[in-house]
């Protein structure tokens, strides 16, 4: 305000107090001066000496009025500066001065009453070029429209973080008056906003005076509070002409678009990998329950929180899925997922019971319309729609369900079940995407469930047909005591062409027969029974094995290029022995007492159908207590381990002569055998009993 340090002459003393101008004044060019009560200079600033031309030195002592203003106007600036000096209200106005060099120039004025340290009454006048107050107006002007018309919000805020001043773009985008703003802090005028880590942020470009630049931050404002919106935001800070710190300027952007088109673009690749996800791992057998498991697994946690996939019961028993209004719909649950959500679980209904789901649950209502239900935020009368009983509703109230979605599982135009979806931990409700997402996993996995179950169905016809092909037999014939065992091959696989027979002879002799049609299903069946038919029509003829085999071979080669390992063997309790001839079958194991299980070194021959190829027939010895094992493929063979290591095994397991027939066959099953085998397994036991005396 005054001018520190430039000594006054002998006319006056500056007043106690004063300091120099700085800060705007500098900025502005303004000049100061000091007058006592006499109007005398007391203090001439340096941008005094620039507008008027005289130094301090020339202009301290003398009388304001008489140095600076010309003749005709000093009565009327005495005058002013009486009114000044006398009532205190300061006055403001132009006039031209006159300068050191005789020049003219017109000054903007403002001059008023001040009192120092001591109570003594001076008068301050502030003056400026009339161009340069002309030109910073025009400035401030335009640095007040850039700041009022740009589009992009912009504010400053103190050290505290507290309002200075907000734009009208700012006012828009947080829906908040300018005046609402100033002296609050960010999160007292947007408590919708989570503000820790920008204050955080705003305080680190404080400390540090790096900038922070296109931070990205998502909330709600009173500007539009039901929707989410996106601004890129970017601070600096602002320091005065003393490097002093004052606070931070930031600019906000409304990406909200952008933000939108990123979060859609990630959650359509997230759909895309959750798609080929899908295609990978729903249908990797065909079995019915694995494949419901694996879309459940699929869905959770990507798409929802708990799922559940339900059939109906009439789908499973391969019946017409017909569901009238009013009607319950019974279901079997298949499979459930929850992730980290144990009341759902417990909610739920539990796989593989066949439940009586009420008409007005929203998944009947989904397999009996064919169409999906959404219910984007649910509610208290939702949750009992959505449930099997009060209790579970309950739980799932607890649990904390805010949204569900069923679809249904459509495969060849028929209901099979639905997909049942809910979401606890994930915040957003279920939207038109997932829905879209939720009918693309279920028309995919329908089309698996509905393979399972056709399959399963055609598994279990030529199961049946199989096992009515397989003879019933007395334990005991012929001399022998007799066990034996059929073992499907896994439910995952089809059924196989195995089968084995007793057939009694004349002369008390009794034929063994284990054999094995190459390939699986009904056909597999079909062939087996015919050759088992032909084998029986074959046997009553008492035939030599080997040449039976050449008979059975000429029919093979007939049956639509069938081809067939098999054994055959006759015994004969007479002469205690056993003529046994091979069609490219595994060798059989004897047990004689006394000594270790052994397999017998026959003829391996070459498999029924091939054609061209002699059998030959070997005696062995069997006599009282001697054991027979016959067997198919499926009972040793496995992918992970060598054919030797697995007879060897047989071999180890049978090394028991004194344990019961039925027995052993248990054993060689739940040992050997394994649930998964892709081969089924024919098994024959014969012990020669001894003769009655």
């Amino acid at each position: 305000m005054g001018a520190a340090g430039i000594p006054a002459s002998e006319g006056g003393e500056p007043p106690r107090g004063a300091v120099r101008p700085s800060g705007l004044l500098d900025e502005l060019g303004m000049a100061s001066v000091v007058t006592d009560t006499e109007g005398r200079i007391v203090l001439w600033s340096p941008q005094a000496e620039e507008l008027f031309g005289y130094t301090a030195q020339e202009a301290l002592g003398q009388y304001a009025a008489h140095l600076m203003i010309h003749e005709q106007h000093v009565d009327l600036v005495v005058k002013l500066f009486a009114d000044v000096m006398e009532t205190g209200q300061s006055w403001a106005g132009a006039f031209p001065v006159r300068r050191k060099d005789g020049g003219t120039k017109l000054v903007e004025f403002r001059n008023m009453r001040l009192l120092d340290d001591r109570g003594d009454v001076y008068a301050l006048g502030l003056c400026a070029d009339q161009e340069t107050v002309r030109r910073l107006d025009r400035d401030v002007a335009l640095s007040t429209r850039m700041v009022s018309q740009s589009p992009i919000g912009l504010a400053v805020l103190d050290t505290e973080l507290r309002y200075v001043s907000v734009n009208p773009a700012l006012e828009q985008l947080n829906g908040v008056p300018a005046a609402d703003h100033v002296g609050r802090k960010i999160g007292e005028v947007l408590p919708q906003l989570d503000v820790s880590a920008f204050e955080t942020a705003a305080l680190e470009v404080m400390r540090t005076g790096t900038p922070l630049v296109d931070q990205h931050t998502v909330g709600h404002t009173p500007a539009d509070p039901e929707n989410e919106h996106a601004w890129s935001v970017s601070l600096y800070r602002l320091e005065d002409a003393n490097g002093t710190v004052l606070g931070v300027a930031g600019s906000v952007l409304d990406v909200t678009e952008h933000h939108r088109a990123t979060v859609a673009a990630e959650a359509a690749r997230r759909r895309l990998a959750l798609v080929a996800d899908a295609s990978a791992r729903i249908g990797t057998t065909l079995d019915l329950d694995r494949t419901a498991r694996e879309l459940a697994g699929v869905a959770v946690p990507e798409l929802a929180d708990v799922a559940a996939v339900d059939l109906l019961e009439a789908v499973v028993q391969g019946r017409p899925s017909t569901l009238r209004p009013a009607e319950p719909a019974v279901m079997r649950p298949l499979a459930v997922e929850a992730a980290g959500v144990p009341e759902a679980l417990r909610a739920a209904d539990p796989p593989g019971q066949v439940a009586h789901y009420a008409p007005e649950r929203l998944v009947t209502e989904c397999v009996r319309t064919g169409r999906p239900v959404l219910v984007s935020r649910v509610g208290p009368d939702d949750l009992a729609r959505i449930s099997r009983s009060p209790e579970a509703a309950a739980l799932l109230g607890r649990a904390g369900v805010h949204s569900y979605l069923a679809v249904p599982l459509i495969a060849r135009g028929e209901v099979l079940g639905a997909l049942d979806l809910k979401r606890v931990g994930n915040p957003e409700p279920f939207g038109e995407d997932d829905l879209l997402l939720a009918r693309e996993l279920a028309a995919r996995a329908a089309v698996q469930i509905d393979n399972a179950r056709w399959y399963q169905d055609a598994r279990n016809t030529a199961l049946t047909l199989q096992r009515s092909l397989l003879p019933s037999h007395p334990s005991v014939t012929g001399g022998l005591e007799v066990a034996s065992r059929y073992q499907p091959a896994g439910a995952t696989a089809e059924v196989g062409g195995d089968w084995f027979d007793v057939i009694p002879l004349d002369g008390g002799k009794t034929a063994l027969v284990v054999g094995d049609v190459m390939g699986s299903g009904i056909n597999a069946a079909a062939t087996m029974g015919r050759l088992r038919t032909a084998t029986n029509t074959l046997a009553s003829l008492d035939l030599d094995p080997a040449k039976l085999l050449e008979h059975l071979d000429r029919i093979t080669q007939d049956l639509d290029h069938s081809i067939a390992t098999c054994v055959y063997a006759v015994h004969d309790p007479r002469l205690g022995q056993c003529r046994i001839a091979n069609a490219g079958h595994l060798p059989p194991v004897r047990l004689r007492a006394g000594r270790p299980p052994e397999l017998l070194e026959l003829p391996t021959g070459a498999p029924l159908g091939v054609g061209g190829v002699a059998f030959s027939t070997t005696t062995v010895d069997l006599g009282p207590g001697d054991r027979l094992v016959l067997y198919t493929d499926g009972l040793v063979e496995t992918r992970q381990h060598p054919l030797d290591e697995r007879l060897d095994a047989l071999l180890d397991l049978l090394d028991c002569p004194d344990c019961p027939l039925e027995e052993a066959c248990d054993l060689l099953l739940r040992t050997l055998h394994q649930p998964d085998n892709s081969d089924d397994v024919a098994l024959l036991i014969a012990r020669v009993q001894a003769p009655e005396s």
